[in-house]
């Protein structure tokens, strides 16, 4: 290792709510282009924008689940900018005083444990519009749609605390997973909720000074950045090694060739001519809202995990995989709440049959018909012999077909599992009556012939007699003889 890959990330965050960052007009995704548009974030002349509380109180919300210290007194700044899509000439956003900073984010690396990365500083802007261009190599003609113009962002800054693209992966799915428990936003890259650039550069190992950087865009996934930044890595390796210098600019990731791609040189910093918004006034916070805010954000991934795996007994695995969603995990503690006695066999279905259904229907469990309590219901009937392992499969598809609870499906079909003894000897003295020769065989000590005899007591009660109970029965029966 000559080098020492140094990392930072940009994300931008849309937040989930209904109106814009300075206007009422709706931040609904799919709307005909230019049809949710008013003078304020069409930038027209004279009009004035007014802060949505609710950005301010989600940035928040996101400020301190990442344990950010929040700025009491903060700003808007207007940063100056030509663009076909920017219809002011600027954007609104926060530049000296933003409104959260100095946070940290836990990343847990399979090989090396776990690190933490820093979070610079989390600020709030407004978003500008979209360029669409006709695929017409005649028309060659490119439009311009401005329902995105004034969407209340939040761009989370980290530390150049990441050292190769697995930790940056790691901590985009961290990211990504905390900020959907605090419900800030929906988070879906496809709809443009979450966008993410990475600077990367590289030094010689030891060096204490940053090498010259290159930014990334266009990435449209995790392992799309992991990659891309994987690629910038080998890139700028091959450089050094030849003796060339790295060029400052802003490179583009292309997918099917999983390369970057010089987009525009970037030798000097914009300048933006930042100055405070003459049109919007300082944003004063007092103590008590935030505690207010603080008392009303949920239990975060990290916590819930390390709960679970203390008072359900799972393992750190078990306690993962149950907590990367907060509806898995919430609908984990209802199916708990309705049967305490075994969560581990709970959390196995989840994991197991839950999350195969899940996978099919998109990943929305608002989808899947089985409610939580059934899966519950489900395993206390495993548990108390009243139905089958096997049994208990053939329910479980009928309750994803059906939304039917367990004892509706075990009445409809039939699948009681027979577990008395007195009915199940009856049934065995007959199989033993009928079938004298593997008797005569078990008898001589071969024990495989149990097998025939308990295959014949299943067949008799239609596959629902318990097989521990037979299993027991047969041979306390056998020895008798």
């Amino acid at each position: 290792m000559k080098y020492e890959t140094v990392i930072g990330l940009e994300v931008h965050v849309q937040l989930n709510t209904k109106t814009k960052l300075f206007c009422s007009c709706s931040t609904e995704f799919g709307a005909e282009p230019n049809t949710q548009t008013c003078p304020v974030c069409q930038g027209h002349p004279g009009v004035l924008p007014v802060l949505n509380e609710r950005v301010l109180e989600k940035a928040i919300q996101a400020g301190l689940a990442f344990d950010c210290s929040i700025n009491h007194f903060s700003k808007f700044d207007r940063k100056n900018y030509f663009y076909p899509d920017l219809p002011k000439a600027y954007q609104i956003s926060q530049f000296d005083l933003p409104i959260c900073k100095e946070g940290v984010l836990n990343i847990h690396l399979d090989k090396n444990g776990s690190k933490q990365i820093g979070i610079t500083r989390i600020h709030m802007e407004e978003d500008a519009g979209k360029l669409i261009h006709s695929e017409s190599s005649q028309t060659n003609e490119s439009y311009v749609d401005l329902n995105r113009c004034g969407v209340p962002l939040i761009e989370i800054v980290s530390e150049p605390d990441m050292r190769s693209g697995e930790e940056a992966y790691q901590y985009l799915t961290n990211l990504k997973q905390i900020l959907m428990y605090v419900n800030v936003s929906d988070c879906n890259m496809e709809e443009g909720s979450l966008r993410c650039d990475a600077n990367i550069s590289l030094r010689p190992v030891g060096q204490k000074e940053f090498g010259t950087r290159a930014e990334i865009k266009n990435m449209n996934s995790f392992k799309g950045v992991q990659k891309a930044i994987d690629y910038e890595v080998r890139r700028q390796g091959r450089l050094l090694d030849k003796g060339e210098r790295i060029v400052q600019e802003t490179r583009l990731y292309n997918v099917d060739e999983d390369k970057t791609y010089s987009m525009r040189s970037k030798e000097e910093a914009h300048d933006y001519r930042y100055f405070p918004d003459p049109d919007l006034v300082p944003i004063v916070v007092d103590d008590a809202i935030i505690e207010t805010i603080r008392k009303g954000l949920p239990e975060l991934p990290e916590a819930k995990r390390t709960r679970f795996m203390a008072d359900y007994q799972l393992s750190e695995e078990d306690g993962k995989v149950l907590t990367n969603s907060l509806e898995v995990a919430e609908y984990f503690e209802r199916a708990v709440k309705a049967y305490p006695d075994n969560p581990k066999k709970i959390a196995n279905w989840i994991m197991a049959e839950l999350m195969r259904v899940l996978n099919e229907e998109g990943g929305d469990l608002g989808k899947v018909k089985v409610q939580a309590t059934e899966i519950g219901s489900l395993v206390q009937h495993i548990d108390t012999g009243e139905v089958s392992g096997k049994m208990a499969k053939t329910i479980f598809e009928e309750m994803v077909k059906t939304g039917d609870s367990v004892k509706q499906i075990i009445e409809r079909l039939g699948l009681k599992q027979v577990s008395d003894e007195g009915e199940l000897n009856a049934v065995i003295e007959k199989v033993i009556q009928s079938n004298p020769d593997p008797v005569k065989s078990y008898r001589a000590g071969k024990e495989k012939a149990i097998g025939f005899l308990l295959g014949q007591v299943m067949k008799a009660t239609k596959g629902q007699a318990n097989p521990q109970v037979i299993n027991k029965l047969m041979k306390d029966a056998l020895s008798k003889i």
